[in-house]
């Protein structure tokens, strides 16, 4: 799907052609629409597709008449009914007189700049609205960051109920989008601080210092992210030890139960034996009195492992 956006006097409209200042959304697109922007514009097929493939890294690639932008944007999906923290690409291509974007889904990060949200954007100044871009993209990890620590103390608290596999699976989920944002914030942070060395990034006079807040934003979501793994990690393991320590004194006390009915088991076992000398098989109250026997010997047994705190 194509969009195309331009800045008039009164904000930001979608327009049916593309005009010089215009930005360019490429949503999903067909492969006919990539070949047709590719021919027209000049612009390298395989650096339009790149953007498409989910494993592609963040990079910066300065061409004669385009430079290409590729970074991790966050994003959500559902699977089997719960909801799952990831990253995808997304690419920014500077032409000479447009901006495109690529990405493979509709994205939040774009559509608040669609929707007319942002103060102060213009899509012809092309290297600003970039910078407003990688802004909002920081901005969106320190969201979703702070989601996760919610729903990681939401996590805990059902583990403080119930000590499932369940929950542990849910914090091991957590733990592994955070490890997806780490990874995708430190390629975000190299490609950052390559831009402060491009020229053809910096044309207006506050876009240096809107870089700079990029750069401080997007390493505090980095900071928060080795946090929230930290505690995330600290947490797990923690529960780990405690359903691991319960598992135990459970099987401690099985075993305890296990020793003390073996004696009346075993006196049962004797005194049914059909042979001659079996004590009070004359008796009408032998049966009785094995059953006394057996409970107090029980008794005695457990008092004594009761004693030595072994339950």
């Amino acid at each position: 799907m194509i969009q195309i956006f331009r800045t008039l006097d009164d904000g930001i409209h979608q327009i049916n052609e593309i005009q010089e200042g215009c930005w360019v959304a490429l949503t999903a697109p067909s492969p006919t629409e990539l070949k047709e922007i590719s021919d027209i514009y000049r612009i390298d097929i395989d650096h339009l597709q790149a953007p498409l493939d989910e494993e592609e890294r963040s990079r910066i690639e300065v061409e004669d008449n385009y430079t290409m932008i590729i970074v991790d944007i966050p994003m959500t999906e559902e699977r089997k009914g719960k909801e799952y923290f990831v990253t995808i690409p997304c690419g920014i291509i500077i032409a000479e007189d447009l901006i495109f974007t690529i990405c493979l889904i509709d994205t939040p990060v774009l559509s608040v700049f669609m929707d007319g949200r942002i103060r102060n954007f213009f899509t012809f100044k092309k290297t600003r609205f970039i910078l407003q871009i990688l802004y909002r993209n920081a901005s969106m990890y320190l969201q979703y960051l702070r989601y996760i620590d919610k729903k990681s103390e939401e996590v805990e608290q059902k583990l403080h109920i119930s000590q499932k596999n369940e929950e542990l699976v849910d914090f091991l989920e957590l733990e592994k989008s955070l490890v997806y944002f780490t990874t995708s914030l430190r390629s975000n942070e190299i490609v950052l601080e390559k831009m402060l060395k491009i020229e053809q990034i910096k044309k207006y006079p506050e876009d240096e210092d809107l870089l700079e807040d990029v750069i401080i934003e997007n390493k505090q979501a980095i900071e928060m992210a080795n946090i929230y793994s930290g505690i995330l990690n600290s947490t797990m393991d923690a529960y780990s030890s405690i359903i691991s320590n319960n598992m135990n004194i459970s099987m401690k006390f099985l075993a305890v139960l296990t020793i003390v009915m073996s004696v009346p088991t075993m006196l049962a076992s004797f005194a049914g034996m059909n042979v001659q000398g079996v004590p009070f098989s004359e008796s009408p109250y032998g049966f009785w009195i094995m059953v006394v026997c057996g409970i107090g010997i029980a008794v005695v047994i457990g008092l004594i492992m009761h004693r030595k705190k072994m339950f």
